[in-house]
C-alpha cells in the first residue's frame, strides 16, 4: 500500500513516513501541492491514500483537495489532513471538500497511525 504524503517540510515528511513504516506501508513524498499533483497524474492506481498539508506555497492543501476530489481520475483515493489549521471552519471546508479525516500538528506516531487505518478502513489494527 502507498501513501503520498504532502507537505512543505521534509522534517514532517520524515516523521510521517517513520509511522508509514511501523505500519508496513510505502511512503511517496510530494514537496509541496503540484508535485503532489503530479505524482497522482503518474500513479493514480498505486496511490492508496494522501496526506495533506494545509498551507504550502503555490498550491495550498485545500487546493489540491479540492483538485483531487473534482477529478474522476483521483476522487476515489481518500485524503487525511494533517496541518496545523485547526480552525473549526478549515475543518468543515475540508470535510465538505471531500477530507475522510483531519489531524492537527503537533501529532504522536500513534495517533497518526490510528487515523491512517480509519481512512483505509482498518481501525484497531495497531
Amino acid at each position: 500500500m502507498k501513501i503520498l504524503v504532502v507537505d512543505d517540510s521534509s522534517v514532517i515528511r520524515k516523521i510521517i513516513k517513520a509511522s508509514i513504516d511501523v505500519l508496513k506501508m510505502e511512503t511517496i513524498e510530494a514537496k509541496d501541492g503540484k508535485e503532489a499533483l503530479e505524482i497522482l497524474s503518474d500513479m493514480q492506481n498505486e496511490i492508496s491514500l494522501v496526506l495533506l498539508d494545509w498551507n504550502m506555497p503555490e498550491i495550498s492543501g485545500y487546493e489540491v483537495l479540492v483538485e483531487i476530489k473534482n477529478n474522476p481520475k483521483y476522487k476515489g483515493i481518500p485524503v487525511m489532513m494533517v496541518t496545523t489549521e485547526g480552525q473549526k471552519s478549515n475543518i468543515v471546508a475540508a470535510v465538505k471538500a471531500g477530507a475522510v479525516n483531519y489531524l492537527t500538528k503537533p501529532f504522536t506516531g500513534v495517533e497518526l497511525e490510528e487515523k491512517i487505518l480509519e481512512c483505509i478502513g482498518e481501525e484497531g489494527e495497531i
